[in-house]
């Protein structure tokens, strides 16, 4: 099932059987709303105040008897405070990341799991590699009907404006490294263009500097059309693609050529592709609640071809030494032996207005 409930800017849903379903009657015998959940997730995308006092994302408390109260709040510094009630029981749980004074979005994301009596609290800079997690014991679970309230009814829960969504799962969701590339994203293999998602372990695909290069896994994720996983659909012909492509606003493209080593001293750079649709080379695909992307591993972190321009796959860093991260992440499944390191790309990352120029002046040429 998965995701339950969605709230942005323009929109509110909840579906108690799944908002893939949103579309289709609702079932007679739906599950029960107002018992806890066995197991979930509560997810936000943030921005952080710049301001050097505490800030309040979200307060809520519910109207029913024995009520569920909670309190999410940000401190200077990239610190998460969460505070839950239950008529006389209390749970508490804190977690920082050093943001060292920047205002980038966070996302953070709270999971329980009553069977195994675990939870966790996460704060991550998507796109970044920087997260911080708190493994937590005996977390508080929420209900349905309190996912329902916290998006539907506004009359019951504060959300700071500086929130772009909120989203609840009736999983555990992974946090770290994340798909970004839509399914239907034609790459280049030993074989022609194929859709990303009918690549597999063992297929060989040709990266930026012409060779072929073994997958060493594939990756699938639904996650809310929202925030920093709102689709972005690249335009053709800017970049020299061939075709319109979908992408999440963390993709990057690698851009090369003599006006990128003239303009920027380097030989390539790396344009992230959410700030594009500010300008003519992108826009926003509207309309998606929930959206699937899926991505590439290989033995080193490289660009790949994709519909004529090259595109970054899944960068995974380290974390094959970090065993709590791993174990949060998409990669769980794979054997930590199995993993390589990736190191950090040498090429600069464009800003907003350096992204727009270049992708004006590469159209005019």
């Amino acid at each position: 099932m998965s995701w339950i409930a969605l709230c942005d800017t323009t929109r509110a849903h909840f579906r108690a059987d799944g908002l893939a379903r949103h579309a289709q009657p609702l079932p007679k015998n739906g599950p029960d709303l107002h018992r806890p959940m066995v197991s979930g997730s509560f997810v936000l995308e943030t921005q952080v105040s710049p301001y050097d006092r505490p800030q309040l994302l979200i307060g809520y408390r519910s109207p029913r008897q024995a009520s569920t109260a909670l309190t999410l709040q940000a401190v200077p510094g990239g610190g998460i405070v969460l505070v839950m009630t239950r008529g006389a029981e209390t749970f508490h749980a804190a977690v920082n990341l050093d943001t060292g004074g920047r205002t980038d979005i966070l996302r953070v994301t709270y999971s329980w799991d009553l069977r195994a009596r675990r939870g966790r609290l996460t704060v991550e800079r998507p796109g970044r590699a920087r997260i911080a997690m708190r493994e937590l014991t005996d977390p508080m679970p929420l209900s349905r009907a309190d996912l329902r309230d916290m998006v539907m009814k506004r009359e019951l829960c504060v959300l700071s404006s500086d929130i772009s969504y909120v989203a609840a799962s009736d999983r555990i969701e992974p946090v770290g490294p994340m798909p970004s590339l839509c399914p239907n994203t034609p790459v280049m293999t030993g074989s022609g263009y194929r859709p990303a998602s009918d690549i597999r372990r063992g297929d060989v695909v040709q990266t930026l500097e012409g060779s072929l290069v073994p997958v060493l896994a594939t990756f699938r994720r639904t996650v809310p059309a929202a925030g920093l996983f709102a689709p972005v659909r690249l335009r053709s012909p800017y970049f020299g693609l061939t075709q319109d492509i979908t992408v999440s606003p963390s993709q990057q493209l690698v851009i090369g050529g003599s006006r990128v080593e003239y303009l920027f001293g380097s030989e390539h750079v790396l344009v992230p592709s959410g700030p594009l649709t500010h300008g003519k080379a992108a826009s926003k695909r509207k309309g998606d609640l929930l959206i699937t992307y899926c991505q590439l591993m290989l033995p080193d972190h490289e660009a790949v071809l994709c519909a004529g321009t090259y595109l970054e796959t899944l960068n995974i860093g380290r974390i094959r030494r970090k065993r709590d991260a791993l174990r949060a992440s998409l990669l769980c499944t794979q054997p930590r032996s199995s993993l390589p390191e990736h190191s950090r790309t040498v090429f600069p990352v464009l800003g907003e207005f350096e992204a727009l120029t270049l992708a004006a002046q590469r159209a005019a040429a």
